[in-house]
């Protein structure tokens, strides 16, 4: 294959045009000949160095060895008399190297999805995954309530032949199975587990649904005095698509944990939920036919039940709270007198036994 330059095309980019590998990016040569960036690979894949000669286009050095036996043989043959046609030994190298190929050409594509899965973490790899989600090559979630969210290749696993290749979408946090069946067979490893969460982390003010959500209040402009342990505020400043009203609404500060507090899955909640009625009832949860896994699609009504540094304050003065008490006051007086109960308390001994056998089987 040849571009329209006429400059012989490489592997990797024949490699990324391949139907089924539109999800794939396309590694940079300087990334695959850095040694860091290979480090534990070799282990995992068979006959690694031909498959790295293979993906970064050099030419297989012949081996000295093999050409010595293939002379040697021939040298046999000779003095034996046996004569064979001229081209033989081309043709048992060619055949040699055909066999080889194969096995060689999917050890290639394993080592190039495990470097993919390390590339596409890297800054210049994540930039171009940011590239292909903005002009949603990877598809849309089918849910409904997310109005159209571009969603995102990733991994349940990060070893190879696990799992194929899933669809997460920000807006639910959930993962679908890519709906062409071309992708079935990609290993969901060549993105790994860490691709997803890291992405949406990286870009932050990535949009991921077409407007806020409902029930979240943002300040017009983004300012760092917000920190990530910030309080609920009842004021009404700020950008909300609900109509004005009397009632105070909360404001969240734009970032939580690293992550845009509008990002924090915006097609679940109150009203983006789907309810099962009959003529205008619920269906109750207990029914048969009720609506299942509901726990799935809930999200906390106050976004700062997010905040992680929060959370951890709250456990380690909950902790402090606990232990201060259990060492003050009356309590300590108790453990004190307990402590000099079990002082004073007589030793029981064992009382010696006539009838008792000693440990050998004779009698005492």
């Amino acid at each position: 294959m040849s571009s329209s330059e006429g400059a012989p095309e490489s592997w990797i980019s024949s490699f990324c045009q391949l139907m089924g590998h539109e999800f794939f990016a396309e590694v940079s040569e300087d990334f695959i000949e850095d040694d860091f960036n290979l480090t534990g690979l070799q282990s995992q894949v068979p006959m690694y160095k031909e498959a790295l000669e293979m993906i970064l286009d050099v030419e297989p050095e012949e081996d000295e060895e093999e050409e010595e036996e293939e002379e040697e043989d021939e040298d046999d043959d000779d003095l034996l008399g046996d004569e064979k046609p001229p081209g033989y030994r081309r043709e048992r190298r060619h055949a040699r190297v055909a066999s080889d190929l194969s096995v060689i050409e999917s050890s290639a594509e394993l080592l190039y999805g495990l470097i993919h899965q390390r590339y596409i973490t890297s800054r210049p790899g994540i930039q171009q995954m940011l590239e292909k989600y903005e002009m949603q090559h990877f598809g849309v979630c089918p849910r409904v309530y997310c109005n159209g969210c571009k969603v995102l290749p990733v991994g349940r696993s990060d070893t190879p032949g696990q799992e194929t290749v899933k669809l997460f979408c920000p807006s639910c946090q959930d993962l679908y199975t890519p709906p062409n069946s071309r992708f079935h067979s990609v290993d969901g490893a060549f993105f790994g587990t860490t691709f997803g969460c890291l992405f949406f982390m990286t870009f932050p003010d990535l949009d991921i649904g077409p407007t806020f959500d409902v029930n979240l209040t943002l300040s017009p402009t983004r300012s760092a005095s917000f920190p990530s342990t910030a309080t609920t505020t009842t004021t009404t400043s700020g950008i909300s698509n609900q109509p004005p009203s009397d009632t105070p609404r909360p404001v969240y500060p734009i970032e939580l944990n690293g992550t845009r507090t509008a990002s924090f899955a915006p097609g679940l909640g109150e009203g983006k939920l789907f309810e099962s009625r009959i003529y205008g009832f619920k269906v109750s949860e207990r029914s048969r036919s009720g609506p299942r896994m509901k726990w799935l699609r809930m999200k906390p009504t106050n976004i700062l039940e997010l905040d992680e540094m929060t959370y951890f304050q709250s456990l380690q003065r909950s902790y402090d709270d606990d232990g201060d008490a259990e060492m003050g006051g009356d309590n300590a007086q108790n453990a004190n007198s307990a402590i000099a109960q079990r002082k004073k308390a007589p030793m029981r001994r064992r009382r010696y036994n006539p009838d008792q056998m000693n440990i050998n089987g004779v009698a005492g």
